[in-house]
C-alpha cells in the first residue's frame, strides 16, 4: 500500500502482516514514551534542542564521556535533569501492548533507544536497550552496580558505597561506544531475519536504528513506520501510519483480537 491510501485500510493490512509474523522487530524512540508524559528529546540530551547549558556548553559536550571524566558535576547535573523528567512515569498502552504481543509471539524483539526503562517495566523481556538505562548505576572503579528508581535519593555526583569512587549511569554518553553485548544481540536478531520491522517514534538518524528498516526494504520484508512526523526512513517503509504509538498499537491489537460470532 502507498502512504496515500486510507488510514483504516493501512491499519487492516498491517494487522494482517503482524498477525502472521513470528519474528517481529519493534524499533522504538522517544515518541513511544510521549503518552507517558516524557518529552520527545533528541538523543540523550535533546530536552535542550540547540540551546547551550548554563555553563555555556553544547549539551552534547556536557553529556559526553570526556566531560564526565573531567567535570563529573556538570555531566551529572544534566543527567539528573533527564532523570527528573522520567521520574514517576509509567508504561503507557504502547509499551504494554508490545509486551502483550511478545507473550503471543516469543520471537518478538524490541530495539529501543530510550533510557527510561519503560519497556522493561511493561514486561518486555526480549529487549535491547542500545543506549542503556538511566536507572542502573555503575562504579567507574570497582564495577559495582545497583538499580536506582529515583535520583532524589542520591547526592550528585554520586560515589560508590564500596570504594568511594565516582559512579555513572549505565547509559551511552556522547563520544562513547555502543555496548558490545547489545550490538551482538542485535546482530543475532538480524541473523534470524525478522519477518516484519516496525519503527515507532524515532527519527532514525542513527545508522544502527535505520539499518533494520533498510534491510527490510532490501529483502522484501514489510517495514512499518508509526510516527506523526517525517523521519529518515519515511520514504522507504512499505506502510506509514502518521499517528501516535498508543493509538495505532491499540487499533492493531483490537483488529487482531476481535470477538467473532
Amino acid at each position: 500500500m502507498t502512504i496515500n491510501e486510507p488510514f483504516e485500510a493501512i491499519l487492516d493490512e498491517v494487522a494482517v502482516l503482524l498477525g502472521r509474523a513470528k519474528r517481529p522487530l519493534f524499533i522504538t524512540g522517544a515518541g513511544i514514551s510521549a503518552d507517558s508524559g516524557l518529552p520527545t528529546y533528541r538523543g540523550i540530551g535533546g530536552l535542550y534542542n540547540d540551546r547551550l547549558t548554563d555553563e555555556g556548553f553544547p549539551i552534547e559536550e556536557a553529556l559526553s564521556g570526556q566531560m564526565l571524566a573531567r567535570c563529573p558535576e556538570i555531566t551529572w547535573r544534566y543527567i539528573g535533569q533527564i532523570e527528573s523528567n522520567c521520574r514517576g512515569a509509567g508504561p503507557n498502552a504502547a509499551h504494554r501492548l508490545i509486551a502483550a504481543f511478545e507473550e503471543e509471539k516469543p520471537g518478538l524483539w524490541v530495539l529501543t533507544q530510550n533510557i527510561d526503562s519503560l519497556h522493561r517495566k511493561a514486561g518486555s523481556k526480549n529487549l535491547i536497550e542500545i543506549h542503556g538505562t538511566v536507572h542502573r548505576l555503575l562504579c567507574t572503579a570497582c564495577n559495582d552496580e545497583r538499580e536506582v528508581e529515583d535520583y532524589a535519593e542520591l547526592t550528585l555526583p554520586p560515589t560508590c558505597s564500596k570504594c568511594g569512587r565516582l559512579v555513572r549511569p549505565d547509559v551511552v554518553l556522547f563520544g562513547e561506544m555502543l555496548p558490545q553485548l547489545a550490538l551482538k544481540q542485535l546482530a543475532r536478531v538480524m541473523d534470524e531475519e525478522p519477518d516484519i520491522v516496525i519503527s515507532i517514534g524515532t527519527t532514525s538518524v542513527f545508522p544502527y536504528i535505520a539499518h533494520p528498516v533498510w534491510w527490510a526494504r532490501q529483502n522484501g520484508v514489510a517495514a512499518v513506520e508509526i510516527n506523526p512526523g517525517d523521519t529518515e526512513v519515511s520514504m522507504i517503509v512499505s506502510h506509514r501510519l502518521k499517528m501516535g504509538a498508543a493509538h495505532v498499537l491499540t487499533a492493531l491489537w483490537d483488529r487482531l483480537h476481535r470477538q467473532t460470532g
